[in-house]
């Protein structure tokens, strides 16, 4: 049998980190594995750039992998590096909604858990928070963490 997997949409957010820490209780509990996803959205889907409505466009997409893993990924899987469950890392371009959704079907993970709200909530009323988009098809668990 397949061990189970529990996949964590994370954007740097406060909500993305209780994402992590309740996916991560729940795996000590379980036995599962826990797999972070952070989406990076490509500057030809950001509709519209102003302060704080969606994320400024990328120009150096190196740098900006660089900038996330350092400053997101790594301090979350070290924050959980003492809990003895597996943590792995992905950083990923796309839209988040559809990139979490392919993500959990290829890896056929068992939850997954996102933040209610992301970086920006003038944008999640504009354009659909990634949450509410996952809720109508990802077809497993969602856990919206508050």
């Amino acid at each position: 049998m397949n061990k189970c997997l529990y996949l964590v949409g994370v954007d740097g957010s406060e909500w993305g980190d209780r994402a992590t820490e309740r996916a991560v209780h729940l795996a000590k509990q379980t036995g599962a594995q826990v797999k972070l996803v952070y989406v990076l959205s490509w500057p030809a889907v950001q509709p519209m750039m102003m302060d704080d409505v969606a994320p400024p466009i990328i120009l150096d997409r190196d740098e900006e992998e660089k900038q996330v893993t350092k400053n997101v990924l790594e301090p979350l899987k070290r924050k959980y590096s003492g809990t003895d469950v597996p943590i792995t890392t992905e950083l990923v371009w796309g839209d988040p909604a559809q990139v979490l959704h392919d993500c959990a079907k290829e890896e056929r993970a068992n939850m997954l858990f996102v933040g209610r709200r992301g970086r920006s909530r003038f944008a999640d009323l504009i354009l659909g928070s990634v949450a509410n988009k996952l809720a109508h098809y990802i077809g497993i668990p969602l856990v919206l963490v508050p």
